[in-house]
């Protein structure tokens, strides 16, 4: 076969003009014939150049391949009768060029193995065809590694430079965006949880004082947002208002999701710091005569705050002095006290009463309070446990562990002392 003459131009499957038979042999043995030219097999495939460069080659050559490659393999063969500037328009979807590029490879045709790769860089991935991309690129090897650039790990500053903004925009640092604020710094919210979900970076990122700062700056807004709601809505004329409540709940749903991210970045303290602070101007606004039939959701919501703040105190995952613990339950236990059979008796009257404080919510707090007094001083566990009997609500939170445990410390306390002095008596005779 003269591998020098001068190309004619010809067609794929062109018989009267073919020089070289392809065979395409499938698992189940099917044969199928393609007349092809050596001038475009050799021009456009290492693989061809080679194998007819052999003098004993002959006109024939056959191709193994697997039923799920055949088409594949068609398709290639196409491929290599199309200008190379035409080569990135016939590819349709990424299934066809994903099939295409392992055989492109093989076969040692770089122009369409670029194509390929060019192709499958660009264009949108769905779910499924990501997991499958990832795992034939990781088969081929660093040739075709390009494809994944939109999936490669960044560097630690750009993962803290994308966290710190989302971060901003999540708490509303530098104000909202309207008209789709809300809806975006949900997304950034969603988006920061996300990060902090584990990955091996995030411990680095959220360690950085910067990022801190950040972080640190953005529970102040929020905290700040929510207090100046609250703060105006007594002078709101109609306080039934539904713009006025849906301002007032969605600050404090993000003071609330500020809540369950700090403690992943180790700043839980800073938040129950800032809850305390605002803690009696916030009772003092929601126990307004004005609001004794209305706001029943952030009544609870309220509540569920708060529980995740005597969670943590009580738990001993924040470190508080004692007269600042004893401040926190002073300060909420009189009004989870009074508002759990004001919510009883709302479901009791309407069935279909939606705010109640679940089974869940009643006892991790009942728990968290519990140890709460547990661990203050003595004399403080008796001015809490004190004013519990003498209210009319002792069934809810119970503190009879709490008082049960006061009084065998208290009783060991006097034995010990009364023994202490015994000793120093009998030293004292001895002498």
């Amino acid at each position: 076969m003269d591998l020098t003459a001068v190309a004619k131009p010809c067609s794929f499957g062109d018989k009267g003009t073919s020089d070289v038979v392809l065979r395409l042999r499938n698992s189940e043995g099917r044969p199928e014939w393609f007349y092809s030219h050596s001038s475009v097999l050799v021009s456009k495939s290492g693989f061809f150049a080679d194998r007819l460069s052999n003098p004993g080659s002959g006109s024939c050559i056959e191709i193994h391949c697997s039923d799920s490659t055949y088409d594949h393999h068609v398709n290639l063969l196409r491929l290599l009768y199309l200008p190379t500037n035409s080569l990135l328009d016939s590819l349709d979807s990424v299934q066809s060029a994903l099939g295409v590029l392992p055989l492109a490879i093989a076969f040692r045709c770089e122009n369409i193995t670029n194509c390929c790769i060019q192709y499958l860089e660009a264009v949108p991935w769905e779910d499924k065809e990501e997991e499958q991309i990832v795992k034939e690129v990781l088969k081929l090897g660093p040739v075709a590694m390009p494809i994944l650039a939109r999936i490669q790990p960044v560097d630690l500053s750009a993962t803290k430079s994308v966290f710190i903004s989302a971060v901003r925009f999540a708490t509303s640092i530098g104000g909202s965006c309207p008209p789709f604020g809300d809806e975006l710094k949900t997304s950034a919210q969603e988006q920061v949880e996300f990060m902090l979900g584990g990955d091996e970076d995030t411990p680095l990122v959220t360690a950085d004082n910067e990022v801190k700062s950040v972080v640190k700056s953005g529970l102040s807004q929020v905290c700040s947002l929510f207090e100046n709601e609250l703060s105006s809505f007594l002078l709101v004329p109609d306080i039934t208002a539904e713009t006025a409540e849906t301002r007032i709940l969605q600050c404090l749903s993000d003071v609330e999701w500020m809540c369950n991210i700090l403690p992943k970045m180790d700043l839980m303290k800073d938040f129950v710091c800032s809850w305390g602070e605002m803690s009696r101007k916030i009772l003092e606004i929601v126990e307004d005569k004005k609001l004794d039939n209305a706001m029943w959701v952030l009544k609870v919501k309220l509540i569920e705050v708060t529980g995740k703040v005597l969670e943590a105190v009580g738990y001993g995952n924040v470190m508080l002095p004692a007269p600042c613990r004893v401040q926190l339950l002073k300060t909420w236990l009189p009004y989870i006290r009074k508002i759990k059979p004001l919510l009883d008796a709302k479901a009791d009257e309407d069935t279909d009463f939606p705010y109640k404080m679940d089974e869940d919510l009643c006892q991790s707090i009942e728990g968290a309070i519990v140890s709460l007094v547990l661990a203050l001083p003595s004399n403080d566990q008796a001015d809490i446990l004190s004013d519990w009997m003498k209210t009319e609500q002792l069934k809810y939170p119970d503190l009879s562990e709490a008082f049960e445990v006061w009084c065998y410390r208290t009783k060991s306390a006097k034995r010990r002392l009364m023994e202490g002095l015994d000793r120093v008596g009998n030293t004292t005779i001895s002498l």
